[in-house]
């Protein structure tokens, strides 16, 4: 395998970018990919400093946190990290193993399951919108603002993704302005009405900033946590030694689930920007120059990872990059480890015969948001 093989919008690529992470690492772990003007970082630590580095950081487009440097980021991460803290995080757990048996009772008669459809998804979505304060019936427009926004976002340019973006941007703009406004006249005890509140006593959101990071909650708060659950319950269908380690000894969930982020990130890329003009290890990177720390290959770096294309729930250090590093570390991350957690231990604990029903599972035709499409299984 050499450079000219290096494309991440083929098939081949998409169903398992790890042969050519392993390439790029080897012979060229900082690449500028000359077709798309972006730079890409495969090692650990390079991944790790860029990530760290105030001289890197994202360009602004719109008021989401996301896309924000300091002091804005700093602002509105103080205001929002406030309803992912361990304490508040740990409030939801008898919540998410209610709905995880919900859910799992729905299937357990029929001796099969869609492990994407019955379960990766509905539990993330149906308790990040629950926090928020959206009403389940609107959940299912949600999934197809959120696709059209989540493909977006990957490495394509394609005018009618675009063009179903911005309907989607749209769409939500119009829902999220009308429940703002409910929320703002009948508050609630969710976190949409908290963010309203706190606002009111000073620490400022705009409008906007609540619209963009009420989008991007909803949103991040359940396409990781698919990915997670999915890739994770896979990765332990095709290991069946850790599988059953798992099944035998579950007080070990909180370290596989550490692993199975790093062994298969729901998240393989993300994105920063030169915020001006840098030298780092001979390679110049202009000021607005985009890069791409491929996260999914930092996590197979064998210069931090003893064999890092083995799977081992019982992985110790373990310090993947799924949720990112430095000021934009996932807010999140707390919630998609606990969702996690339940529910793959529940998932194995009730289907302990739990078997994939088909031989090659398709991954979603995106790089950057890693994911089955489906994950057809019997029990």
């Amino acid at each position: 395998m050499d450079l000219r093989q290096f494309d991440p919008r083929t098939p081949a690529f998409r169903a398992n970018p790890y042969p050519y992470y392993a390439m790029l690492r080897s012979v060229a772990p900082i690449f500028y990919w000359s077709e798309w003007g972006i730079w890409f970082l495969t090692r650990h630590d390079d991944c790790t400093a860029l990530a760290r580095d105030n001289r890197f950081g994202n360009r602004p487009t719109g008021d989401s946190i996301l896309f924000q440097n300091p002091p804005d980021h700093t602002r509105m991460r103080g205001l929002m990290q406030r309803a992912f803290t361990p304490r508040m995080v740990e409030k939801q757990r008898a919540h998410i193993q209610f709905i995880t048996d919900q859910l799992l009772d729905r299937v357990q008669d029929a001796g099969c399951m869609d492990v994407v459809t019955d379960l990766a998804y509905p539990l993330p979505v149906t308790v990040i919108a629950a926090m928020l304060g959206v009403p389940a019936a609107d959940h299912a427009k949600f999934h197809s603002w959120s696709v059209a926004l989540v493909n977006s976002l990957d490495l394509k340019r394609d005018a009618q993704v675009d063009e179903r973006a911005a309907q989607a941007t749209a769409a939500f703009e119009e829902y999220f302005a009308h429940l703002i406004a409910k929320r703002r006249a009948d508050p609630q005890d969710d976190l949409l009405s908290a963010l309203i509140a706190a606002e009111a006593a000073g620490e400022k959101l705009t409008t906007s900033e609540l619209f963009f990071n009420s989008r991007l909650l909803l949103i991040a708060g359940y396409e990781t946590t698919v990915g997670l659950i999915s890739n994770g319950v896979y990765a332990l269908l095709q290991h069946p030694e850790q599988r059953h380690r798992l099944q035998t000894e579950p007080q070990h969930i909180a370290s596989a689930v550490e692993e199975l982020l790093r062994f298969d990130a729901p998240i393989q890329m993300v994105g920063r920007a030169a915020l001006q003009d840098v030298e780092y290890k001979g390679h110049h990177f202009k000021d607005g120059d985009s890069i791409g720390l491929m996260t999914g290959a930092a996590n197979r770096d064998p210069c931090r990872f003893a064999e890092p294309d083995r799977l081992d729930i019982l992985r110790t250090p373990n310090p993947h990059m799924a949720f990112g590093s430095g000021i934009h570390y996932c807010l999140g991350a707390p919630l998609a480890r606990l969702e996690g957690q339940i529910a793959i231990q529940t998932l194995f604990k009730r289907m302990p015969q739990l078997a994939l029903a088909i031989d090659k599972p398709l991954y979603r035709d995106n790089y950057v948001f890693r994911g089955l499409q489906s994950l057809p299984a019997s029990f």
